[in-house]
């Protein structure tokens, strides 16, 4: 990482995550892959473990088309998910508990259904893990009117950020750990890690409303559905009132 301002200190040791599943829905699919790490104020990791899990279903060919894990290779090398789902929730709750900020890029989605996962394998979730730092969220946020995709490969391109190997856990985890370190070089970010975490609550809410009224607009939502804005845990896809 090239020299910039100086980071906040509570960015100077962060906690990054990344699962990668069967597919998109929180409450139904499952984990197949995770990365818990932790990164230096230089955006160097200084701690890791990776996991791979055999899900227990079948990966559609879709989502190993997206990170190259086959059903074959999960079932002969992955370990069983509850064990798999038991280490990474526990590894997360230390690390929050220590007062490290995790760094998840669309915690959203990866939080939501670690939290799914755990419930149904009989382990205690985390509902409402914190301080959680979302670079998906605060680049939205600050550079609201950017236009194109918001994935990360797109966002670490724009804060000039490497990422060599898209859709692979530990790549994705970095790569969000220093998007975020560039972000908070950038930006005048909230002074405080309670500050951030809350002021993320209410972007995400904020900005699940405002795609909610874009999909309506297009045909993508019926008038009456609407995404579910709540960070970082959320409970369900699309649902009407």
């Amino acid at each position: 990482m090239s020299p910039g301002p100086a980071l906040p200190a509570w960015l100077t040791r962060v906690a990054v995550f990344d699962l990668e599943t069967t597919g998109i829905d929180v409450a139904s699919d499952r984990v197949v892959s995770a990365h818990v790490g932790v990164l230096d104020a230089e955006g160097r990791q200084i701690a890791a473990r990776t996991w791979l899990a055999d899900p227990g279903i079948a990966i559609p060919d879709g989502a190993t088309a997206v990170h190259g894990i086959t059903t074959g290779y999960a079932r002969e090398h992955g370990r069983p998910a509850p064990d798999v789902i038991a280490e990474v929730t526990a590894a997360l709750r230390s690390l929050l508990g220590q007062g490290v900020p995790v760094v998840a890029y669309n915690a959203a989605y990866d939080f939501s259904l670690l939290a799914h996962e755990a419930t149904r394998h009989g382990i205690e979730p985390l509902v409402d893990p914190a301080p959680v730092i979302d670079p998906f969220v605060i680049d939205k946020a600050y550079d609201r009117y950017r236009r194109g995709k918001r994935t990360l490969e797109v966002v670490a391109e724009h804060y000039a950020v490497p990422l060599d190997d898209a859709h692979e856990a530990s790549a994705d985890a970095i790569a969000a750990g220093r998007v975020a370190q560039a972000l908070a070089r950038q930006f005048s970010l909230p002074p405080t890690l309670t500050e951030l975490h809350t002021r993320q609550i209410g972007w995400a809410r904020s900005q699940a409303a405002s795609l909610t009224e874009y999909f309506i607009s297009v045909g993508r939502l019926d008038p009456e559905q609407r995404l579910d804005g709540a960070w970082p845990v959320r409970t369900s896809p699309p649902t009407t009132d």
